[in-house]
């Protein structure tokens, strides 16, 4: 895929993430608009990098490992590269943003998890071929590979974090409640 066209269709994806996170820098810290606007925009062309080619939206679940954020006992490095450039310390960082994070950015679908075993929610969600801002179909409660004996790999609509509640946990199942913030 052409790099500018990777970067162009992420960038509603990217600016998703970004915002997320950018928002714990604004209401826990100490830190001011000017720090916040630029961690922001330093965490988008990081990110706008290290995703272009890794971007697939013909197969949104591919790669989707390699651009997730994490944050648990090891800082994420792009987030932490971000905060260096307005001169955080990490042990600032760590005081701003959950301690327990991961942020799926995947083409079409934003998503967030605080806590190992907490609920997953949608940041952002669109469907391919529907221009970026305008509303995507709001998510209902239930994933769409739940309803009864289908398996989850006939619906090729599934989300990567469907798959991953579906068939990849394991720890007992738990309820779900999924929840769509849109802007």
């Amino acid at each position: 895929m052409h790099t500018l066209c990777a970067r162009g269709t992420m960038k509603p994806e990217i600016n998703a993430a970004v915002g997320f996170l950018s928002r714990f820098l604004r209401v826990k810290g100490h830190v001011n608009d000017r720090q916040v606007q630029t961690f922001s925009q330093s965490l988008q062309d990081i990110l706008a990098e290290q995703y272009k080619h890794h971007w697939f939206p013909d197969r949104p679940c591919k790669g989707s490992g390699y651009r997730c954020i994490r944050i648990n006992h090891k800082m994420d490095p792009l987030v932490w590269q971000a905060g260096q450039r307005i001169g955080l310390t990490i042990q600032q960082l760590y005081l701003l943003l959950p301690s327990e994070l991961t942020l799926w950015v995947d083409p079409f679908e934003v998503s967030y998890r605080i806590g190992e075993d907490g609920s997953i929610c949608v940041l952002y969600e669109s469907q391919p071929g529907v221009p970026a801002g305008l509303p995507a179909s709001a998510t209902t409660g239930a994933p769409s590979g739940n309803s009864g004996s289908v398996s989850p790999m006939v619906d090729s609509h599934i989300s990567c974090k469907e798959e991953l509640m579906v068939l990849g946990r394991t720890s007992p199942s738990k309820a779900y409640n999924m929840m769509t913030v849109s802007s």
